[in-house]
């Protein structure tokens, strides 16, 4: 195996970890709450929802530059969340039905927009969708090790970078401020409500979060990471403690391994095994999450499958 030099892992491969790094903390931390009001397809619904909203946003501008496609976006989170509570209460179906209809129906568009307009001819293609650019995020800046002890530096980080750190820290005050306010509201709504919380308006900064999340993470590592780290980490955490501060801390430890662990697999792994190519840093770490989440479905001491079978065996002679 021939492991990269400091000058290439500097470049090519610290600033991509990094940004996954920050993408999967921001989702991971946001989608406990989705997870707990069992929403978890709501995350897919933006992740593919936002979609148009990105193209839109590109066309009308004629540019990638942030502003006017994360406004774009915006509009179409939103637009989606709508129509989502409109086809749920015009057509008297549940909520899952709804955000099938409405997520499928937007990605479809997004996808026509991207083949047939002027965004076939940048890079805003079904590939960058849905795997997204985790490799093409290059940083020039450091020259060696001794470089990153030195602010300039890192003054030099790529856009992409600063842009889904930023979003992390935004939503990890938002979270630290009204923990109290967000768990009450996902454990028993009725109780929010009746303390005068308004469970609706926190459910929907919720889904706002969600989506800023996303769109955010979108450019870097597409769709499916976005929906895996919304998800995966979160239910993990939920197998693992009943508290919710322990959930929160073990979310964001399983997105930080699967984002680490996971680009380092897809980058190096088949290199160990006698290959000379690198596999999709994405579903790299998408895979390591589901991994992770299937160990703690069988393992988890409480909750998990072996745990329970012991448990049932254990009850059965009392019941007998």
């Amino acid at each position: 195996m021939i492991l990269p030099d400091t000058q290439t892992f500097l470049s090519v491969d610290l600033p991509a970890m990094l940004a996954a790094l920050f993408a999967c903390l921001s989702c991971a931390l946001v989608g406990n709450f989705l997870v707990l009001r069992r929403q978890s397809l709501m995350g897919d619904a933006i992740s593919h929802a936002v979609l148009p909203g990105i193209v839109a946003g590109f066309l009308v501008a004629g540019t990638r530059d942030t502003l006017p496609m994360l406004t774009g976006a915006l509009v179409a989170a939103v637009s989606a969340g709508l129509l989502i509570e409109l086809v749920r209460r015009l057509g008297k179906v549940e909520a899952g039905a709804a955000m099938g209809v409405v997520f499928t129906s937007l990605f479809a568009l997004g996808v026509i927009l991207i083949e047939q307009g002027p965004a076939r001819q940048v890079d805003l293609d079904a590939d960058c969708v849905l795997y997204g650019q985790l490799e093409g995020i290059l940083w020039f800046g450091p020259a060696g090790w001794s470089s990153l002890l030195d602010p300039g530096t890192w003054a030099s980080l790529p856009r992409q970078v600063v842009q889904l750190a930023t979003v992390f820290a935004f939503c990890l005050a938002i979270v630290l401020i009204f923990l109290k306010e967000l768990t009450l509201v996902s454990f028993d709504p009725a109780l929010a409500d009746t303390l005068g919380l308004r469970s609706a308006l926190v459910q929907h900064g919720i889904v706002a979060l969600a989506a800023l999340c996303a769109i955010a993470a979108f450019e870097a590592v597409g769709s499916i990471l976005v929906i895996a780290m919304l998800i995966c980490p979160a239910a993990t955490a939920r197998l693992l403690c009943d508290r919710m501060p322990a959930q929160i801390a073990l979310s964001l430890l399983a997105g930080a391994i699967t984002a680490i662990g996971g680009y380092m697999l897809g980058a190096f792994g088949p290199m160990l095994v006698g290959f000379d190519h690198s596999v999709g840093a994405a579903g790299s770490i998408a895979t390591l999450s589901g991994l992770i989440l299937a160990l703690a479905i069988l393992f988890a001491p409480r909750y998990g499958v072996l745990a329970r079978r012991r448990l049932a065996r254990a009850t059965a002679p009392a019941l007998a």
